[in-house]
């Protein structure tokens, strides 16, 4: 397709995404329909309706796709996820988290079970052909990973195969441990746009020269980036003396000093594994630079959250914020298109920037303006 993007597989050879991608509102827009509506996004905390007849609506990907969706677990203790719009004229159906042996629109009193399934409208006598499947709330893909609940609209892969990495990494790690910590999460604003933030994040290329004191507590050499299919993951090994997991013989890693465990899920999901816990970052666009990313800390030792690679996860966030804003005002220069890679170095993002362009370029809704010829 004449003008798509192209970023070669051989990465001794090929050139980054040009630098449009990041600051026009059509590849946002592209990503948002091919992108992020066919990926799969944490939703919510398990432990939020973890009781029979509890309900919880959320919005899936608050401020870009802002998907008004409902988990519900019925009196079965079977654990649903709905739309959350009424099949009658379109208001949302649950409005806070409760209880309740039903779920009733409170516009004209349209009355759905836990299950999703129509149940009664009032003043529908006369109606004919009703009800009929389209009156039941539509389910939507969802998945239980530890405690963690992640949906998505129209999945490119099945949930098994995209957390498919993880799993078998971890498979010793007690995710069922994790205890959610409000005090130790927080989301930050930064001034760039989605991909620019998961850029840095793939690689530890910049970590000597931007975060000092995580340069301290990580053995750079030993430094090394695995690919897979969706998603890949970074492992920062621990200095002499740094705080390391205690792995087991199970481990692949068994051996080895583990500092953290960084996987990266296609598109915008980001799973650190440290001795004290996991940190969840989820990179949320809002603009074609501007962007909110959530830390939720899940703790499983407290008493090793000051040590180690995961000690200052704040003053890092904020490292990396100063840099990539600084990259998105450089990517709007009339002098810069695309830059390369270093095979050694940033294997992560041109894995990321070949996801990325296959998924747009599958959109369909390049302008047909002709690639740079660096791309060739």
């Amino acid at each position: 397709m004449p003008g798509e993007l192209h970023i070669e597989a051989e990465i001794r050879r090929a050139w980054t995404l040009p630098a449009r991608v990041y600051h026009e509102v059509r590849y946002l827009d592209a990503a948002r329909r091919a992108v992020f509506a066919r990926g799969w996004q944490l939703a919510a905390d398990r432990d939020q309706v973890r009781v029979p007849g509890q309900v919880l609506p959320v919005t899936l990907l608050e401020g870009f796709l802002d998907e008004p969706l409902l988990f519900t677990r019925d009196r079965e203790d079977q654990l649903r996820c709905l739309s959350n719009v009424c099949t009658h004229r379109g208001n949302l159906v649950v409005e806070a988290a409760g209880m309740g042996k039903h779920l009733r629109c409170r516009y004209h009193g349209r009355r759905f079970g836990l299950d999703g399934g129509f149940q009664f409208m009032p003043e529908f006598e006369a109606a004919e052909g009703f009800p009929c499947p389209s009156d039941d709330l539509p389910a939507v893909p969802f998945a239980a990973w530890g405690k963690l609940l992640f949906a998505a609209l129209d999945p490119a892969v099945p949930f098994a195969e995209w957390i498919a990495p993880v799993q078998e990494r971890l498979a010793w790690y007690p995710m069922d441990q994790l205890r959610f910590d409000p005090g130790r999460s927080r989301d930050y604003l930064v001034r760039a746009n989605w991909a620019l933030y998961c850029d840095n994040y793939l690689e530890g290329f910049h970590i000597p020269f931007v975060h000092a004191g995580l340069a301290e507590t990580l053995d750079y050499g030993s430094y090394r980036t695995e690919l897979f299919p969706h998603s890949n993951l970074q492992l920062g090994v621990a200095e002499d003396g740094e705080e390391a997991f205690d792995l087991p013989p199970s481990s692949p890693d068994h051996g080895q000093r583990i500092a953290a465990y960084y996987f990266w899920l296609f598109p915008n999901t980001m799973l650190n594994f440290y001795p004290w816990g996991l940190s969840v970052n989820v990179v949320k666009p809002l603009a074609v630079d501007r962007t909110r990313v959530s830390f939720l800390s899940y703790i499983l030792d407290e008493t090793r959250l000051e040590h180690g690679a995961g000690s200052i996860l704040d003053r890092v966030e904020r490292e990396d914020e100063a840099v990539v804003e600084n990259v998105q005002r450089g990517v709007r220069s009339r002098f810069y298109d695309r830059g390369r890679y270093s095979p050694t170095r940033e294997q992560g993002v041109h894995h990321f920037h070949r996801l990325l362009a296959e998924a747009l370029n599958r959109d369909g809704s390049q302008d047909g303006r002709q690639a740079s010829p660096k791309s060739s």
